[in-house]
C-alpha cells in the first residue's frame, strides 16, 4: 500500500519503513497497480497440493500394509496364545514354516517352502498370488516415499508450495479421506468379519478357489488361522489411523501457529 508524506516537501526518493511503501510530495499518488510486498513471495499450486494428498496416502497405507508382513515377532506372539503348538510341531519348527513361506512371500526366495509340513501345488499356486500383493505393497511404498521426498524438496528449492484447500494442507487431506475410508471399511468388516474375509479373496484373487484350503493336503493353514489374519487387520487400521491423527493433528496445530502469528 502507498503512503503520501510531508505536504509541505518538495519530493523525494520514496522508501520503505515497516513493510510499507511511502512517497514524498503534497499531492495525492495512485497506489500501484498490485499490492508492493517486500521480497518475492512463494508460490502456490493447487495440482501440487492435490499429487502431495496422494503420494503421503498411499505413504500411509502401504506403510501401515507392510509392518505385519515385516515384522515376524507378530506371528510369533500369535503362537502360544492360539494354541497352535497343539497341532503337533514344536515352537522352533511352526517359526521356520511361517518364515519360509514369508521368505518367498516377499521375494527372498523363488521356490515355495513351509519347513516340515507338506504343501499342493494348488497352495503354493496360491502364495504365489500372494506374493505378487506383497511385492507391489512394498514397490508402491518405496517409490511412493521416494516421489514424496523428492517433491517437497523440490518445494523448497523452487520455493512453491502447495495451496491449503479451505485452509488445510494435504496431508490433513491425505488423513481426512483415508482415515474416513478405512473406519467405514472397517466398521462394515467387524459386523461380520467371515464375510469380510471372503469378499477380500474374491476382491484380490478374482476367480480363483485356491485360497480354500484343505488342511490334509495344504497343513499350513492350521498355523494361520482365520483370527491371526483378523489382528493382522486390526494392528493395520490402528496404525493407519494413528499416522491419520498424527497428519490432522500437525496440520490442525501448525493452522493456529499461522493465525496467531
Amino acid at each position: 500500500m502507498w503512503y503520501t508524506v510531508g505536504a509541505a516537501a518538495l519530493g523525494g526518493p520514496p522508501f520503505v519503513r515497516n513493510g510499507m511503501y511511502f512517497v514524498w510530495g503534497g499531492a495525492a499518488r495512485a497506489p500501484p497497480p498490485t499490492k508492493w510486498t517486500e521480497g518475492d513471495p512463494m508460490k502456490t499450486s493447487k495440482f501440487l497440493s492435490v499429487i502431495l494428498s496422494v503420494l503421503i496416502a498411499l505413504v500411509v497405507l502401504t506403510g501401515s500394509i507392510a509392518v505385519p508382513l515385516l515384522c515376524r515377532s507378530f506371528y510369533y506372539a500369535h503362537i502360544g496364545p492360539m494354541g497352535l503348538e497343539d497341532w503337533g510341531l514344536p515352537r522352533e519348527e511352526i517359526r521356520r514354516a511361517y518364515d519360509e513361506m514369508m521368505d518367498f512371500c516377499l521375494g527372498k526366495r523363488t521356490d515355495f517352502a513351509a519347513g516340515a509340513l507338506a504343501f499342493s501345488q494348488s497352495g503354493a499356486d496360491h502364495f504365489a498370488d500372494v506374493r505378487g500383493l506383497f511385492l507391489l505393497d512394498l514397490r508402491v511404498l518405496k517409490l511412493s516415499a521416494a516421489a514424496l521426498g523428492l517433491l517437497l524438496g523440490w518445494c523448497v528449492v523452487g520455493k512453491v508450495r502447495p495451496h491449503r484447500f479451505r485452509s488445510r494442507g494435504p496431508g490433513f487431506w491425505a488423513a481426512a479421506g483415508l482415515g474416513a475410508s478405512f473406519l467405514l471399511v472397517g466398521g462394515l468388516a467387524a459386523l461380520d468379519f467371515d464375510r469380510a474375509f471372503v469378499i477380500f479373496h474374491s476382491i484380490f484373487f478374482p476367480g480363483k478357489d485356491n485360497w480354500i484350503f484343505d488342511w490334509q493336503t495344504d497343513p499350513i493353514i492350521l498355523f494361520l488361522p482365520q483370527d491371526f489374519f483378523r489382528n493382522c487387520a486390526l494392528l493395520i487400521l490402528a496404525l493407519l489411523l494413528l499416522w491419520c491423527g498424527v497428519l490432522i493433528g500437525s496440520d490442525l496445530l501448525a493452522g493456529k501457529r499461522g493465525r496467531r502469528g
